[in-house]
Formats: C-alpha cells, sequence, structure tokens
C-alpha cells in the first residue's frame, strides 16, 4: 500500500521512506501493509527471529507485548496531523497461545477518540489466521514536539 495523498507525519514519514523507522520496530521485524485512516484501523506484519524464543522454541511473551504496542501506537499515529503524536498511558495484554518464529500480522483500530484521549485495540495472528495475543491500550495525543523535547 502506498501513503495516501499529502500524508506526512512522524508515522507516514517513515512509512514513505523519507525518514528510517524507529529502531525497536526495525528490531521487531516491523511491515506495514495497510491502514483505512477514516476507520481508524491499521494491519502491520513482523518477522519473529529465532532470537525471540525462550527455551522451548516459542516467542517470548514480552516480544509478542512490544509488537502489539507497535500495533496500537501506528492506529493512532496514522490518523493524526503531522505535528500530533501519541503518548501511550496503558497497555494490557492477553496471551492467547504460543507464537512461533515467523511472521505474525497485527490489526490495531481506534476503538474511540474523545477530545486528546484515544482507546486502542489490536490483535496478533499467526499465518494460518489463528489469534496468538490481543491488547486494549489507553493514548493520549501530544504536541510532537513534546514528545521530542521528553526527558
Amino acid at each position: 500500500m502506498s501513503v495516501p495523498a499529502g500524508r506526512t507525519g512522524p508515522f507516514w514519514d517513515g512509512v514513505a521512506g523519507r525518514v528510517p523507522i524507529p529502531q525497536a520496530a526495525a528490531t521487531l521485524g516491523f511491515e506495514f501493509v495497510d491502514a483505512d485512516v477514516d476507520a481508524g484501523t491499521i494491519e502491520v506484519a513482523f518477522t519473529a527471529t529465532e532470537a525471540f524464543t525462550n527455551p522451548a522454541g516459542n516467542v517470548l511473551g514480552a516480544f509478542l507485548a512490544a509488537m502489539l504496542y507497535d500495533t496500537v501506537g501506528p492506529a493512532l499515529l496514522a490518523t493524526l496531523e503531522p505535528d500530533e503524536f501519541q503518548s501511550t498511558l496503558q497497555l494490557s495484554v492477553s496471551f492467547l497461545r504460543p507464537a512461533r518464529p515467523g511472521r505474525i500480522l497485527g490489526r490495531g483500530r481506534v476503538v474511540r477518540r474523545a477530545g486528546e484521549t484515544a482507546h486502542l485495540d489490536a490483535e496478533l495472528r499467526d499465518a494460518g489466521g489463528a489469534v496468538l495475543a490481543t491488547a486494549t491500550a489507553t493514548a493520549v495525543v501530544i504536541p510532537l514536539a513534546e514528545a521530542r523535547d521528553a526527558v
């Protein structure tokens, strides 16, 4: 998918290749798949490598939580103006089944936005479509300059 006409800002600039994607996202093998800005939904994918596994060979839950974090955040970021950013206030994760290394699809959405507060959710699925983990989150929209000046 290409960047919607006229969309800029930290998220869209990374997706379009105008700036590098954040190192954390690159570590997770982040790949933008699709977004519906008007609906507040996003599809992304991650590549879970063998380096993400526990002694049983399953992807460590902390990596799945990071993937969910990098799904709910972009769901909101994709809807924001170029001078806006988001700060996650809360993230709750449920692990539903073990995940194996490979491609993991993330789907996120803005459930509701009231003023500067947004309620978000996401799920991760394996290549066969099985739901691996879900998350809900609360975030607040902040000025981009404030996010960059945070100490």
